[in-house]
């Protein structure tokens, strides 16, 4: 397979993974699947992991992806001023940016997971909106997370789409680190080798 057609297809898989991480940042605005004030998200909601990291960072590279395949794959060999090579090498930049931006994604949501959601406590007879878990302790406990009253489900609501979130970004770090190696490969070899070898017989 031609290295234009490869990063095709890590573009093609960039894609819906970039728009299940967006759904999932949305989603994390309405805890446990109701309208609270805004006040009363969880803080790393509000620094748009999925929206921006994984999702608006993770398009660029994957738009340059797909059309890394789009010239004749055998059109340019023997062709020195050709710019299939230049493509190819500058698509590790955007795979750069990829890997920055899922990144990103990854370590908000990390952070997302081990500090738990905000909900609504009762301690006596005051009830208040914090964060009851700390140091990721209620991952193991899941009895403690009765404590949340409000938004009903809230935490799991919170782990589940935090971990989409972890999931995702790994993967796109891992699809993104794969074509710094095809560009890499198809910058020295060129897009096509083998097209090359049969033009050049």
């Amino acid at each position: 397979m031609c290295s234009g057609g490869f990063a095709k297809c890590l573009g093609v898989s960039l894609m819906p993974l970039a728009v299940v991480c967006v759904l999932c940042n949305i989603l994390l605005f309405f805890p446990g699947g109701t309208t609270v004030d805004s006040e009363h998200i969880t803080q790393q909601v509000w620094y748009f992991g999925g929206i921006l990291g994984s999702g608006v960072l993770m398009i660029f590279p994957a738009l340059v992806f797909l059309g890394l395949k789009n010239n004749d794959c055998c059109g340019c060999c023997g062709n020195e001023s050709c710019g299939r090579r230049f493509a190819m090498l500058s698509s590790i930049l955007f795979a750069g940016v990829g890997v920055m931006g899922a990144g990103y994604s990854v370590v908000v949501s990390a952070v997302a997971i081990n500090h738990g959601p905000q909900c609504l406590t009762k301690n006596g007879t005051v009830m208040k909106w914090t964060y009851p878990f700390s140091e990721g302790d209620y991952l193991r406990d899941h009895s403690s997370w009765s404590v949340c009253l409000e938004p009903a489900g809230v935490v799991s609501w919170h782990l589940s789409l935090f971990s989409v979130l972890l999931v995702m970004g790994i993967i796109q770090m891992a699809l993104c680190a794969v074509q710094v190696v095809n560009g890499l490969l198809g910058a020295i070899c060129g897009d096509c080798c083998g097209c090359c070898g049969e033009v050049s017989m």
